[in-house]
């Protein structure tokens, strides 16, 4: 199962209500994403850089979950040069790099990693049944809180099956390899894998039934807004009004 280590903590941030930090995560993350202006990206950076810290997470663990995105990264500083039209900025043998493609990359260079910390920071902070119910109190759609909620919770449930069925046919001898008998033992498994979802999920349906279960869950939990919360409802409001004035109306312009 997901261990949600990151939902584990006493920090500020873990204690503010789910309702605010969804938004401003939201609200933020897409102005970073529309900005072109690097004053812009830096500072964004900088802010998601800064919540993590307040966050008090494991920063090993954080870099761990930037390495997976910066790899992308690193493939685009690769190709969006040579790929990219624009004035030559320099030539690497018989390839001209364009000054145009390379602040592309950096751009969204610097967009996915603040973006990926402020959701590190403001959401990962969160076990996935509490941000279910923040989205329900946003009034998000029901089926679409509910399906996030459920698949959340058998995700795993297939996990096992598939690594029984899986088990089952190395008892058997199987040994993958490139032909077609691996291709249809695969399928097979797969197919299996399916019809059992189904059957369970049939049987989870009806036991929800017996215990009553009426299209909606409840929360024991009330979300509330406390003096910390607007402190930090206008500290969010003071970054995202700065933000915009630095994209909107910046110094200077790379």
């Amino acid at each position: 199962m997901l261990s949600e280590s990151f939902a584990r903590g006493t920090s500020v941030l873990h204690r503010l209500d789910p309702r605010l930090r969804l938004v401003f995560a939201t609200l933020i993350s897409i102005l970073l994403a529309v900005s072109t202006a690097f004053p812009t990206l830096f500072t964004g950076l900088a802010l998601a850089a800064g919540l993590v810290l307040v966050s008090g997470l494991p920063l090993v663990e954080v870099s761990r979950r930037l390495t997976v995105i910066n790899l992308f990264n690193v493939i685009l500083f690769l190709v969006l040069p040579i790929t990219y039209e624009g004035t030559p900025a320099l030539h690497i043998g018989p390839l001209t790099c364009t000054r145009e493609g390379l602040l592309l990359a950096a751009r969204i260079a610097l967009k996915s990693n603040a973006i990926l910390m402020i959701f590190v920071a403001l959401i990962a902070t969160m076990a996935i049944a509490t941000l279910g119910h923040g989205l329900h109190r946003l009034h998000m759609p029901k089926k679409l809180v509910y399906l996030l909620l459920i698949a959340y919770r058998y995700v795993f449930v297939l996990e096992q099956e598939y690594q029984r069925l899986h088990t089952a046919i190395r008892i058997r001898g199987f040994v993958p390899k490139t032909n077609l008998h691996t291709y249809k033992t695969y399928a097979y498994l797969f197919g299996m894998l399916l019809v059992r979802a189904l059957t369970r999920a049939d049987r989870v349906y009806h036991a929800m039934l017996c215990r009553g279960f009426k299209g909606k869950f409840y929360c024991i939990h009330q979300f509330s807004f406390s003096r910390t919360d607007r402190i930090w409802t206008v500290f969010f409001l003071v970054a995202l009004i700065f933000l915009g004035r630095l994209e909107w109306a910046p110094p200077a312009r790379f």
